[in-house]
């Protein structure tokens, strides 16, 4: 990402930088994606498995065409079993707690999410071609856990 900014003259940022910067924001604007009961945005085709790893920060305002935002996935679901599967009750429409999460993934119990990623997440029956391989699932929930 920094080599990308450096070559179109922009300034590159992450979802770790401090202060938090609003990715999940900025990503509802540019593609078709909505909120989820999950506090993360979902994506008609690939659901809840996408992620903003960065963008880039240019000096000038660019000209770009309106993102379409589709429908929303979340409103057609009526079981809603994200809400209902997580083990230590982290979620609830709107609210996310991340201190429980962690919490639970490290821990002995919380092994599943730690290997296979977020419980929740993976009960989602929006794109579940494209959930994290076990290996890729456990990077990042390491990471969620370090960055903790």
């Amino acid at each position: 990402m920094g080599a990308l900014a450096t070559d179109f003259g922009a300034t590159a940022l992450f979802p770790l930088n401090k202060p938090p910067l609003p990715f999940q924001r900025w990503g509802r604007r540019a593609q078709a994606c909505h909120g989820s009961p999950l506090g993360i945005v979902i994506h008609p085709e690939y659901g809840l498995w996408h992620a903003y790893r960065g963008a880039l920060l240019f000096g000038e305002r660019l000209d770009l065409p309106v993102a379409e935002q589709g429908s929303d996935p979340w409103a057609a679901c009526d079981l809603e079993p994200c809400l209902t599967v997580c083990p230590v009750a982290a979620f609830a429409p709107g609210v996310y707690d991340p201190s429980v999460c962690a919490s639970h993934i490290d821990s002995p119990a919380g092994q599943d999410c730690l290997d296979l990623g977020c419980r929740a997440r993976r009960a989602c029956p929006v794109g579940p071609g494209f959930r994290y391989q076990p290996a890729q699932a456990r990077f990042h929930m390491t990471a969620f856990l370090r960055a903790r």
